[in-house]
């Protein structure tokens, strides 16, 4: 169990960081994760958490928004039951590939740049540059790759 725990940190830290979840809904969306359930309820949650109801509530709601988690209800009873989304995978693959796309656009305005204006320095980092620019070509392609796949598989469930 600590190591589930440690992990659930690790996994939250690093929402926190990239997707700028806050330190709960982080947690949240790494227990849901984690959880060998289908879905958590909403007392499960607090139980997990030992946080207030209304920060699981306003976690809960944000991650709902931004599709990282759906909720789904049994027959015959009133409790939300709270699952990580199919679409979060692939929100954050778009996110990455729009991130890709601009630093490519960057790197080869760079490149023009210094060809034209700076032809020494763009002689001797000439490589550097356009290295830089195959590889973000290369991430890219990568990422719309794995993207029709998340896609494909989204359609067969």
């Amino acid at each position: 169990m600590e190591i589930k725990k440690q992990l659930i940190e690790e996994v939250g830290i690093v929402l926190e960081t990239h997707v700028h979840l806050s330190p709960l809904a982080a947690r949240i969306y790494a227990t849901l994760t984690l959880s060998p359930k289908e879905g958590l309820n909403f007392i499960e949650i607090i139980n997990i958490t030992k946080a207030s109801k209304s920060a699981i509530s306003n976690s809960l709601n944000i991650l709902l928004q931004l599709r990282f988690v759906e909720f789904y209800t049994k027959s015959g009873e009133r409790k939300r039951y709270f699952k990580t989304s199919q679409f979060f995978i692939n929100n954050i693959m778009r996110q990455h590939q729009l991130i890709m796309e601009k630093e490519l656009q960057i790197v080869q305005k760079i490149n023009a740049f210094n060809k034209e204006n700076n032809p020494e320095k763009f002689k001797n980092e000439e490589s550097i540059g356009f290295l830089f620019q195959e590889y973000l070509e290369e991430q890219g392609a990568t990422i719309n790759e794995k993207l029709i796949k998340i896609e494909a598989f989204q359609n067969q469930a």
